[in-house]
């Protein structure tokens, strides 16, 4: 039987998706050890300054700037040592001018003084006085109280993406704690009389289930918690009742295979039966993954992905990893990886739809060349021999042969 889509160009089923689903966010508050990539929840402001006490950046002394203003090697400066700072606490010592205290990396700036002067740049004549071989200004090798942020300043949005250096300099501030969006919980449905697990061996006719855990790693990267329910044969009824079961206990619902339009297509009619409004999106002016489906259903997202593992992984991408970036309330999609390379060969397409070609880098004499990957998309391993992909715009005819694209690493 053909195929007789009413295609909407991705970015429109994107929006036409994300218009459906309800604006509240699940919450909850994790440790700030355990919040790497989760979705902030709320906005923060700095509970106070950092540092909150002047910190040396040298080894050194500190000094009274003006003290060794116009020292050099030939005509040093003499001030008198009157002792040492300790680290982790605050120093006794009062630096008045003609004076120097012993300092050291990360401790306290003594009171008084406004300056380090780097141990390098001294010499120690006896245990009370020390030459200044160079002169230094004021604020020189050492940290101001709120230099790195200062208290009530805006730390990050609601919606931000904790990172390593996130955490670092919340903790730095005593925030240990933390709100953000719970983790999607995605059920995630293979279906086909010809689909097996892959710990088993498969007889003719049968294949390995590959999108499970391909579409299970693309949610874990995506902040959202993986939950596979099994391989449904191609039955009506028992779709759906493993799908209405797996939506029950899941933020979002993922089938794979029977998404075409032919005698078995079984996603589109029972996704209209989870809830309203159902279907909202069956043909999607793509290449891999034009039969895709996008739904909602009592304000659950559902997706119905192509079987064939390359347009499965393609509308994954396109879709679910935004549509799991959405629940979680961030506000932004995280920037991805891409590089500039010149193509090796043409890429032709049609207007009308986007066309996502794999491709191969390698330097050449210095330049980076994108080797187009071609296949079929039922070939996992054209994915896995290649460094990403290109996109050909929805009205172009293609690309050529040492054009400069833009390549979305893997």
């Amino acid at each position: 039987m053909p195929e007789m889509f009413t295609v909407l160009p991705p970015a429109d089923a994107l929006r036409l998706l994300f218009d459906q689903l309800p604006p509240e966010i699940r919450l909850e508050t994790v440790s700030t050890l355990e919040a790497l990539d989760r979705a902030l929840a709320e906005n923060l402001l700095a509970p106070s300054s950092l540092p909150s006490f002047p910190r040396c950046t040298m080894d050194g002394y500190a000094v009274l700037a003006e003290d060794t203003f116009g020292a050099s090697e030939s005509l040093p400066a003499y001030l008198t040592l009157i002792g040492e700072a300790p680290m982790g606490r605050a120093c006794p010592l009062t630096v008045a001018s003609g004076q120097a205290v012993a300092v050291y990396t990360g401790g306290m700036l003594p009171a008084g003084a406004d300056a380090v002067v780097m141990v390098e740049r001294t010499q120690k004549l006896d245990d009370a006085t020390i030459e200044v071989l160079r002169s230094v200004a004021t604020g020189e090798n050492l940290v101001e109280v709120g230099e790195d942020v200062r208290e009530g300043d805006s730390l990050f949005q609601a919606g931000h993406l904790l990172r390593p250096q996130d955490l670092g300099g919340l903790t730095a501030l005593g925030i240990t704690s933390l709100k953000v969006a719970a983790r999607p919980r995605v059920a995630i449905i293979s279906t086909g009389d010809e689909v097996i697990p892959p710990d088993r061996s498969p007889a003719p006719g049968q294949i390995r289930d590959v999108n499970s855990y391909t579409i299970s790693a693309l949610v874990s990267r995506a902040g959202g918690i993986p939950l596979q329910r099994g391989i449904i044969p191609d039955d009506f009824d028992a779709l759906l009742s493993a799908a209405r079961s797996a939506l029950e206990e899941a933020d979002c619902l993922v089938v794979s295979a029977g998404s075409s339009v032919s005698t078995r297509d079984l996603t589109a009619d029972v996704i209209n039966r989870l809830g309203a409004p159902g279907v909202l999106v069956h043909g999607i002016a793509l290449r891999p993954g034009k039969p895709a489906i996008l739904g909602v259903c009592d304000g659950k997202p559902v997706i119905g992905l192509p079987g064939n593992p390359v347009s499965a992984m393609v509308v994954a991408d396109l879709f679910l990893g935004p549509l799991l970036r959405r629940i979680q309330g961030v506000g932004h999609a995280p920037l991805r990886r891409r590089v500039g390379a010149t193509l090796t060969h043409n890429i032709p397409s049609a207007p009308g739809r986007e066309d996502y070609v794999q491709v191969r880098l390698a330097d050449r004499d210095g330049r980076l060349w994108a080797e187009p990957v071609f296949g079929k998309s039922n070939l996992i391993y054209t994915m896995i021999n290649s460094d990403g992909m290109v996109c050909v715009p929805l009205n172009s005819s293609g690309l050529y042969r040492d054009e400069t694209v833009e390549v979305e690493l893997f």
